[in-house]
């Protein structure tokens, strides 16, 4: 059940992240978004933000749709 809680924030971080106009912005709302799914779930809130900020920042260099700057 772990690795599914795992794999369910990050697509959301992902979605969340494909918002917004640069890496910058992807990443603050990444690290909000991880920080605040590993609270919900029980997770390490530091951990979450750290992966949730990455994702948001690399999800452009990763070709994930929708994750472009303008």
């Amino acid at each position: 059940m772990y690795p599914f809680k795992i794999t369910a924030a990050l697509a959301l971080v992902f979605a969340l992240a494909g918002c917004l106009e640069n890496d910058t912005q992807r990443g603050v709302a990444g690290a909000v978004g991880g920080a605040a799914i590993a609270g919900a779930t029980g997770g390490s809130v530091a951990t979450g933000a750290v992966l949730g900020g990455a994702a948001g920042v690399f999800c452009r260099d990763l070709n994930v749709p929708g994750c472009r700057n303008n």
